[in-house]
């Protein structure tokens, strides 16, 4: 029997899309921090390109020693490096993470005319766009790794004080009111019966089992993206992000009655969406609390429902505020008493319309301190001392179960 061999010819054909997306997670992410050039003024309008992604891939695929040497011999020598195996191959990668569905070029999606628009930078360089398939993976990939740190968890709906004539039994009982379910205890129900005659069994006779009534939570995320959230020699933002599409995913798989939107607070506020949150940025920045909560407030005012909550992860005291004329006063010397007060006044309206503000905090300063203090006091809240490295564990228990426990 004749065997023949073939000559190895280097590639990354093994590469699927899931994997390239494991290689550019921290690309993806990148909160402004990464760019030693860029790190005190970062662009908060960025946006990758596609040479951006050429980049990282080529970045990730030397990290993991991928890269053939006689490629990257012959990219150095290279006059015109688009003839070289090496950039020939990461095109061919690049198009198979479109192929697969990861990333989209504008105008790629038909049904979203506003995609064709010109999606340019100031050097025409095409800016690409996440698909939902992305940020699924984002999530799940964050979510896995948060729940990893909690242990097992079996999550479900959200447990209230009240009963109701339906879902989950109780093992109580109550009188039949109009409008119940009818789910008889049978038992109960015909010793009515055989003391009464079923000919005069009369509507208050019929017993019912209670069940646990449970509701849906409606969210807001506020992510404080000031510049102090990469300013101090570590990266707050990115971990603040990765929990924030943890819990999407979250909510989104285990919890389809909840819903969850986004918001991120600096000079000003506004909403993000879930499409657009991995490549939001840090940017120059105050930090403006009140106009934060204000829009989340606006925010569950339209999302409506029973059950309401703001998670507010934050590293700074408020230290801006709009003004009725709509400029932006700045005063990040100090707990201004200006600022201070319109603050609070946003968080007593949170409070009236029955909105608790669970506020994680990325930062010990005393100012910070004082400041979530009298913010829990007035929307009976909750308030948790955290660090980039476990913030996602005590944001999940909180959602999860209501309580945190401090290992």
């Amino acid at each position: 029997m004749r065997v023949r061999y073939s000559k190895y010819e280097p590639g990354f054909d093994d590469l699927s899309g899931a994997d390239l997306m494991d290689m550019l997670q921290d690309f993806l992410m990148d909160s402004g921090f990464s760019d030693p050039y860029n790190r005190y003024q970062p662009d908060p309008d960025r946006a990758p390109t596609a040479e951006d992604l050429f980049d990282a891939l080529l970045q990730a695929l030397l990290e993991n020693d991928r890269v053939p040497e006689e490629w990257l011999e012959e990219a150095r020598q290279a006059r015109n490096p688009e003839n070289t195996r090496l950039y020939q191959e990461i095109q061919k990668l690049m198009q198979r993470l479109q192929d697969e569905g990861f990333i989209r070029l504008p105008g790629q999606d038909p049904t979203d005319p506003a995609q064709g628009q010109g999606m340019q930078g100031e050097s025409q360089e095409t800016r690409l766009e996440l698909t939902h398939k992305t940020v699924d993976f984002l999530g799940l990939k964050s979510l896995r790794t948060l729940l990893g740190a909690l242990g097992k968890n079996a999550p479900g709906a959200h447990a209230t004080r009240h009963y109701a004539s339906g879902v989950e039994s109780s093992g109580e009982t109550k009188p039949y009111e109009f409008g119940d379910q009818p789910n008889l205890n049978l038992s109960e129900t015909l010793k009515s019966v055989v003391m009464k005659g079923l000919e005069n069994l009369e509507e208050s006779d019929m017993v019912i089992e209670l069940s646990e009534y449970t509701a849906s939570m409606n969210t807001v995320v506020l992510l404080d993206c000031s510049h102090s959230m990469i300013l101090y020699g570590e990266d707050r933002f990115t971990p603040a992000k990765r929990v924030a599409l943890g819990l999407a995913h979250l909510i989104r798989t285990q919890y389809p009655g909840d819903q969850v939107r986004f918001g991120v607070f600096h000079d000003s506020a506004e909403e993000v969406p879930l499409g657009k949150l991995p490549m939001v940025q840090v940017g120059p920045y105050h930090t403006n609390t009140a106009e934060g909560l204000k829009l989340a407030r606006k925010i569950l005012k339209k999302m409506g429902g029973e059950m309401k909550q703001i998670i507010m992860i934050t590293d700074g005291k408020p230290s801006a505020l709009t003004l009725p004329s709509g400029q932006i006063y700045k005063n990040a010397w100090g707990l201004d008493p200006v600022i201070l007060a319109e603050t609070l006044k946003e968080a007593t309206l949170a409070r009236k319309e029955g909105i608790p503000i669970h506020t994680f905090m990325l930062a010990r300063e005393p100012e910070l301190l004082a400041f979530v203090k009298k913010l829990t006091q007035i929307t009976k809240g909750k308030a948790y001392m955290t660090t980039p490295a476990n913030i996602g564990r005590y944001v999940l228990m909180d959602f999860l179960n209501r309580k945190v426990s401090r290992n």
